[in-house]
């Protein structure tokens, strides 16, 4: 253990479960991404660890008296997939050297492009002294680098101030201007959106039964299902399937009502669904898939029934995850996302510099073009066409 600034004790630990739940929970906040119960899950399940490339290694700041007072989500990594922030490009210029890229320390949470907080700091300490402390453990585990994932835009300015690389991103959000009911929203719409979305409603729906159910309503048969729809979607996307079978009973068990599940039935038996997470104030998309090819029915569950029930339970907003300008015509605008990196070699640091540098202005481009594209009347009590959320 070294000791750092403020009379403060770096500890690194390689399973959340060397960490109180109630220490490690009174500074994550309400993001159930970053909780004790969801990382706990992850592990359990042997989603991380095992043979996954993912490896805990969680940094936390204790006080004089072994309180933890900061804390990071972090894994030691020997590749870099499941992050949805791409570095293959620095790692193979990195390695044409000669050095090795990997391990990497990577702050995060796995396989979840979900925005939130990554540098959890009681009100009283500096979050920079959290990344220092991250600094200092990927130079004793021999990491080449730390990179911090889906941050927030305060933490991205932190760790922009200590010196680390600022990447932006973009995903689509949908934000919940007090509407009483779906069709309030609706309302806000040009009238061509409205009636699009009106019929994929109606086409989606037609002869299925769509229910949301909580976490204690999700039982054995219906977690069975979930997980054949998970699959499906990663056959067909081509993709490695990270999280295993045992996963998501654990979530509905540990994570209870915060876990909310959309999923459509045809005559009892269900044949698609839609997981989300609750926060304090956001519904967050994470996983779809089906056994039944249904039009419209990946918008009806993923979206408009995340939007229902966002107006539903009053929540300011639904982050629907990566990728797919598709959601801009149904309500989703785009948002920007950040990510911040520390490289030790100097080198592949000025070079990946430059590369952001450029990257960044392109990024407010494409923000700019996507925003032009909203669906969203441009009157009174509507948002602008060019209004684009930060």
């Amino acid at each position: 253990m070294d000791a750092t600034r403020r009379d403060l004790t770096l500890t690194v630990h390689r399973s959340i479960h060397e960490i109180a739940a109630d220490a490690w929970n009174a500074l994550a906040g309400g993001n159930p991404f970053v909780r004790h119960e969801f990382l706990g899950v992850l592990e359990d399940s042997v989603s991380v660890g095992g043979r996954s490339g993912w490896y805990p290694h969680h940094v936390v700041l204790n006080n004089e008296a072994g309180v933890p007072v900061a804390a990071a989500p972090a894994y030691a990594k020997t590749h870099s997939y499941g992050e949805y922030v791409f570095d293959h490009a620095w790692a193979n210029a990195l390695e044409h050297t000669g050095v090795r890229y990997y391990p990497k320390l990577q702050v995060a949470v796995p396989f979840s492009p979900v925005p939130g907080p990554r540098l959890l700091t009681a009100p009283s300490l500096d979050p920079a002294s959290l990344a220092e402390a991250l600094v200092a453990s990927a130079r004793r585990l021999k990491c080449s680098s730390v990179h911090a994932t889906f941050c927030t835009e305060a933490e991205w300015n932190v760790l922009g101030e200590a010196g680390w690389l600022r990447r932006l991103g973009v995903q689509y959000h949908w934000h919940n201007r007090r509407y009483a009911v779906f069709e309030a929203f609706l309302e806000a719409l040009s009238s061509r959106k409205r009636k699009a979305i009106r019929r994929e409603r109606r086409e989606a729906s037609a002869g299925l039964e769509i229910r949301t159910l909580r976490g204690p309503e999700l039982g054995r048969r219906e977690w069975q299902a979930f997980y054949e729809f998970y699959l499906s979607t990663v056959d067909r996307k081509w993709g490695g399937a990270y999280l295993t079978e045992r996963f998501f009973p654990l979530l509905g068990e540990r994570l209870g009502d915060r876990v909310v599940v959309m999923m459509a039935f045809r005559a009892g038996r269900p044949i698609a669904g839609a997981l989300n997470l609750l926060g304090d104030d956001a519904l967050y998309g994470r996983n779809w898939g089906s056994v039944e090819d249904v039009p419209f029915l990946h918008f009806e569950l993923c979206y408009y029934q995340a939007i229902d029930f966002a107006i539903a339970h009053r929540l300011a907003r639904v982050e629907a995850g990566a990728q797919g300008q598709h959601k801009i015509q149904r309500g989703y605008l785009p948002s920007r996302t950040y990510s911040a990196h520390w490289i030790a070699h100097p080198g592949l640091a000025e070079a990946v510099a430059a590369f952001l540098d450029a990257e960044r202005p392109a990024i407010a481009e494409e923000m700019a073009m996507l925003g032009a594209e909203s669906p969203y009347r441009a009157d009174p009590g509507c948002p602008s066409r060019l209004a684009v959320p930060g």
